[in-house]
């Protein structure tokens, strides 16, 4: 089943928190001069036009980014995060929004590369089309997990590997850890940033505890919920649990988390940035 489309969701609350984090890891891995390789394992269709029928349709990047165009930052990961959209939308008016492969493409150097995988026959040529004439550059129709298996480890031995599975199917957060231990036992030495979205307290908790219990060391979780938690329909939040990370990056998402917290909140935000598993 291949239901879902980011197009609806593009600029989110979600996708704040979620590439805010990835900007501030990439951020990181640039500071060394050695290439890294960035790895997107739903890679979606990489760019999206906030005027489409589906992002109207929806209107999610209202309360997301679409809150954030003005705002004068004071954190640095925020800062930067917030540049990179208004590099793409140069007229001030908020036209685009940049999905995960299309940060890193903005971000990366000449000679890191970029690995993406996407299975939707719509979103697939979308995003293809847009690394034609990129160097170190590798876009497969192809299952997450198989790409893990094809790709993993990359000739660089250092990068990051963002996972960000649609979750529409009762069986993906058994597969999501299953692939993560396979991922991992190929590349351990890679920084990993799982989104998961908040939506049945119970259930996310569950599949955090079952990444805890694989036994992978230095775990992260950055969470951010503009609303409280709820047993209804939709979601109330989001983060990412993030393993390896740089040792920077706890202190950056508690600043910019406080920063967002009533920028993105209409009333009292939650939000957490917790180690789960030590060094």
């Amino acid at each position: 089943m291949l239901s879902y489309r980011h197009s609806y969701h593009a600029g989110n609350h979600a996708d704040v928190i979620k590439h805010l984090v990835e900007v501030a890891i990439l951020l990181y891995l640039k500071k060394k001069d050695k290439p890294f390789c960035y790895h997107d394992s739903h890679a979606g269709a990489g760019l999206y036009s906030l005027n489409s029928e589906q992002a109207l349709k929806t209107g999610e990047f209202g309360t997301g980014i679409g809150r954030l165009m003005q705002y004068q930052p004071h954190s640095e990961a925020l800062a930067a995060y917030l540049q990179l959209i208004r590099d793409l939308n140069p007229n001030g008016q908020l036209q685009f929004y940049p999905g995960s492969p299309a940060i890193a493409k903005m971000l990366l150097r000449r000679d890191d590369s970029i690995q993406a995988t996407e299975l939707h026959p719509s979103d697939f040529p979308l995003l293809q089309a847009q690394f034609l004439n990129r160097r170190h550059c590798r876009i497969e129709q192809m299952d997450a997990y198989a790409g893990f298996r094809a790709m993993l480890p990359p000739l660089s031995k250092r990068g990051l590997v963002l996972i960000d599975p649609p979750y529409e199917l009762k069986t993906e957060y058994q597969d999501l850890v299953k692939g993560l231990q396979q991922a991992y036992q190929r590349f351990p030495q890679a920084v990993y940033a799982i989104w998961y979205p908040v939506i049945e307290r119970d259930s996310i908790e569950a599949v955090i505890q079952a990444i805890v219990d694989t036994g992978i060391r230095n775990q992260l979780r950055i969470e951010f919920s503009p609303k409280a938690d709820s047993e209804g329909f939709g979601m109330t939040g989001s983060g990412m649990l993030v393993i390896n990370p740089p040792y920077t990056l706890a202190a950056e998402m508690k600043a910019a988390l406080q920063e967002l917290s009533p920028l993105l909140a209409d009333g009292t935000a939650q939000w957490q940035v917790t180690q789960l598993v030590g060094e």
